[in-house]
């Protein structure tokens, strides 16, 4: 459990967060809300203890254990990518090493009654809990579970890192901390880096995760399938929605309009009240009785209605130029990148109004077939543009592709024509560049503002094909709902790639797989494309891996030994002793946890208890200590059974 309480962050005279209290519980699956700037960041910051508050405190158990995933990080170089991951066992190593010793000392020491021996007891016991949670069995065969459900395969895993792009660094680094499995995730946008069957399957892991996890992402489908609380952060406060992301914007409509309402007829009496004493001041019958509404006003408090950011696009695409019925045709298809080959033998047809999404892993082929309909790169077979198509193409980089040197207004002018050239500020206005924004770097925009700027040139002409690789690319959620309406609206043909369910969802009427360098045809939308992955993904994962198959055939498992007749007598004894100590070490602690549980449970006492450091940190301290009894006495037991066979 955290507590975050009374926290303040100030920035250069400016309240980031101003005294706001929350707690984090066990198992909880928050989704941090709020505008661009808001704070959302620096929360999980605060929380990885990264940054510390200006007022106030974070408080959480010792042995708390934090798993921090930021959005941007510096990696590690000169290991693969097997090495690299495996990293992340250095717990493991350390333990193992402790359990040496601790087995060492068990073995020559004889004071079998002492405090001493019983902490040895105690210690050994919470390591092979840990050990058991965090997976130190079956290392191997978590390594590659974790590796492939993020993309990668086999064949990458003696790769070095550096031989990987910043995304796929940063999926090994998202694996490093789910192995670890920390009592908490902190996770700062974890699906920018992921394409769609890896997003599926990091939803899945969250599901079964044991621990809590406190997440920021801009991907709305991601945050309604695994968060069940919404934390929004608005003007230097924080607040509380228990419902996942679409719920919470539900509900934050109706506060807001309870507060407009509220604020209103608090506004009336204002209005009034001043009324009077503007009526009876100057009387001096009557002074006193104003004097009583004056310190009435002052006693007043104002309820004040949050600053919503309202601000988002506006805009269609113009209509297309009329062109033939068959818009593009792909016939055996292919692309070989020196001696790797991407895919081959894609074939389909685009008809003249139709949408088409192009799914599959990174690095299947998807971006590698825009460029070759966009005649970007050369490429094996036939791909024929229809009669008087006009092709808008969007890549994935083409925010990184802007001129930095340029204006924002500069951008946009230098390729307008004609009657769009007329309203070129008008038309950046509905990209949210308005007054000085156009005047602009494009240097120092943010990725969002790059992103809105690179769409924006797609309305300089009347296209009727659109090519667009990951077109919501930071854009934020509103934003995103605004292109898709756009696109819905779109009388043209349109090829769309994207990582984006909730995007893609009643956009496209057909898909293309690229998967293992072959091109499949998939009649539906991405809903029931998602189905056909998940089912196909469970059977797989009831086929081991040659890998780890190999792993376990290796394995030698050592005859169990039983004690020796002599000292057979004298071992059972002393189990038997620490079983019955174990067990009244497990009434106590129940009878005293049940007694702060109650408390807890009584709204008057709850927040007392909470304040109190001392007691709720012993509080903590005895729910770990019964878990740690409770185990040593299932232990005890086994082989109590033991001596019996």
């Amino acid at each position: 459990m955290i507590s975050v309480n009374s926290v303040t962050v100030s920035f250069g005279g400016y309240d980031l967060f101003d005294n706001v209290s929350f707690l984090v519980n066990p198992k909880d699956r928050i989704g941090l809300a709020g505008k661009n700037g808001a704070g959302k960041s620096t929360m999980l910051k605060l929380l990885a203890g990264q940054q510390n508050p200006t007022k106030g405190e974070i408080s959480k158990p010792n042995d708390y254990k934090i798993g921090y995933l930021p959005q941007d990080m510096i990696h590690q170089h000169g290991r693969t990518v097997y090495e690299e991951t495996a990293t992340a066992y250095e717990e493991i190593q350390r333990l193992e090493d402790r359990l040496k010793s601790i087995n060492h000392d068990l073995e020559t020491r004889t004071d079998y009654e002492s405090d001493a021996y019983m902490n040895l007891i105690h210690d050994l016991t919470d390591i092979h809990t840990r050990l058991d949670y965090i997976g130190a069995g079956n290392r191997e065969e978590e390594i590659e579970k974790i590796l492939k459900g993020l993309g990668f395969e086999r064949a990458d895993f003696n790769r070095q890192t550096s031989e990987f792009s910043g995304g796929w660094r940063m999926r090994i680094e998202l694996g490093k901390i789910l192995l670890q499995k920390p009592d908490i995730l902190l996770l700062d946008e974890p699906t920018n880096h992921l394409d769609i069957e890896s997003i599926q399957w990091l939803e899945e892991t969250i599901d079964q995760y044991a621990g809590s996890v406190m997440l920021i992402s801009h991907d709305k489908q991601f945050l309604d399938t695994v968060t069940s609380r919404t934390i929004e952060i608005s003007n230097q406060k924080i607040f509380d929605y228990k419902t996942n992301y679409s719920r919470y914007l539900v509900l934050r409509q109706e506060r807001k309009e309870q507060q407009e309402s509220v604020a209103k007829n608090q506004q009336k009496v204002i209005d009034q009240t001043e009324a009077l004493i503007n009526k009876y001041r100057a009387k001096a019958s009557k002074a006193a009785f104003a004097q009583s509404l004056i310190k009435k006003l002052d006693r007043m408090e104002i309820v004040e209605v949050e600053d919503s950011d309202t601000s988002t696009m506006n805009f269609r695409f113009p209509p297309p130029a009329l062109c033939g019925k068959i818009v593009l045709t792909v016939e055996h298809a292919g692309k070989v990148y020196g001696t790797k080959r991407i895919f081959k033998d894609a074939n389909f047809i685009l008809t003249k109004g139709e949408k088409i999404a192009l799914v599959g892993r990174n690095g299947e082929g998807k971006s590698t077939i825009m460029k070759m309909i966009a005649k970007q790169t050369d490429f094996e077979g036939v791909i024929q543009i229809g009669h008087n198509v006009r092709m808008g193409y969007f890549a994935q980089d083409q925010a990184e592709k802007l001129d930095q040197n340029k204006t924002v207004f500069e951008t946009i002018d230098e390729l307008a024509v004609g009657e769009v050239r007329k309203n070129v500020r008008s038309l950046l206005g509905s990209f949210l560049f308005g007054g000085e924004d156009i005047d602009k770097k494009v240097r120092v925009l943010s990725g969002g503002e790059r992103g809105r700027l690179a769409l924006c040139k797609l309305l300089l002409e009347p296209y009727n094909l659109l090519i667009l690789d990951e077109p919501t690319n930071h854009l934020d959620i509103r934003s995103k709902e605004v292109l898709k309406r756009a696109l819905l609206a779109y009388e043209g043909t349109a090829i769309i790639v994207s990582h984006d369910r909730d995007f893609l969802t009643d956009l496209t009427e057909k898909m293309y797989e690229f998967r293992n360098g072959q091109v499949k045809e998939h009649l539906g939308g991405i809903t029931e494309f998602m189905q056909k992955l998940k089912m196909q993904r469970l059977n797989e994962m009831n086929t081991k891996s040659p890998f780890v198959k190999a792993k376990e055939e290796a394995k030698v498992v050592k005859p169990k030994v039983l004690p020796v007749n002599d000292e057979h007598e004298k071992e059972l004894k002393q189990i038997k002793n620490l079983v019955s100590k174990t067990e009244t070490e497990i009434a106590r602690l129940e009878a005293e946890i049940k007694i702060i549980d109650e408390q807890l449970s009584d709204s008057a006492q709850y927040q007392t208890i909470i304040n109190d450091k001392e007691t709720f940190a012993k509080y903590e301290q005895m729910k770990k200590q019964l878990d740690i009894e409770m185990t040593a006495w299932e232990n005890l037991q086994e082989k109590l059974e033991a001596f019996k066979v």
